[in-house]
């Protein structure tokens, strides 16, 4: 993974640059569209970049920081890639889809979470040996389907500080609850969305497996630089009193 920022050809090879066809247009995004070609909005790669630096930079330092940052995306082309992202910094995800007060109502998700987990404890140690087959089985599906929800959050035991997510019109409710707790916020945003709702907005295609993969590469890096950081300024001190 490249801790390069992506030169202005990656990006053009990912299709970053495509947006919505005009009539979907949001006009808050005008200062981001370079032109209009066949009925389509072209994003400006410059802002693109420009948005992407700055947004690295954040999430580096917010990483140094030892904070958290939330990885959201439900789209069928984003969800699995982002949520790999995610994994490989060690950041929580929401991929399947975005429970209703997931950040809003946080004590009442994490109640879920202990349940999950205690399923698990209970289906691991033997202690469920008296149970029938169906009830198992019963149990077994119940902590699937939390798993599949909620997995990608069971680690942490506090919200997080910042969200970053893949498309802020289809992911609103994230983005609103997020504003609500005034976390920060990063996205990638395309031309039929509003880039003011985020306090960190990259002009991008937010549809095509290929650009969420680069923008998302990109970012991940910067995670793990800040991270690398912070555990070598951590052993720092421990030299000094050797």
């Amino acid at each position: 993974m490249s801790t390069q920022l992506p030169t202005y050809k990656e990006l053009l090879d990912a299709g970053v640059h495509y947006g919505h066809m005009k009539r979907k247009w949001n006009p808050k995004m005008l200062p981001n569209i370079f032109m209009e070609k066949k009925g389509i909005h072209i994003i400006d790669l410059n802002k693109t970049s420009k948005g992407l630096e700055e947004t690295g930079k954040a999430m580096k330092s917010m990483a140094k920081a030892g904070k958290k940052i939330l990885f959201v995306a439900t789209k069928k082309q984003a969800k699995d890639i982002v949520a790999k992202a995610a994994e490989s910094v060690n950041m929580p995800h929401v991929t399947d889809r975005w429970l209703g007060g997931m950040m809003t109502n946080f004590a009442t998700i994490r109640k879920s979470v202990k349940k999950m987990n205690s399923i698990d404890k209970m289906l691991a140690d033997g202690s469920l040996s008296s149970i029938t087959k169906k009830e198992r089985l019963t149990l077994t599906r119940e902590r699937n389907k939390l798993e599949k929800v909620l997995g990608g959050i069971a680690n942490i035991n506090r919200l997080p500080q910042a969200v970053f997510v893949v498309d802020i019109s289809h992911e609103h409710i994230a983005i609103a609850e997020s504003k609500k707790l005034g976390l920060q916020t990063f996205a990638m945003v395309d031309t039929n969305s509003d880039p003011n709702k985020v306090d960190f907005a990259i002009p991008s295609n937010d549809d095509a497996s290929k650009s969420v993969k680069i923008i998302t590469d990109y970012l991940t890096s910067q995670i793990k630089e800040g991270l690398e950081e912070r555990k070598n300024a951590k052993a720092e001190p421990k030299k000094a009193d050797a």
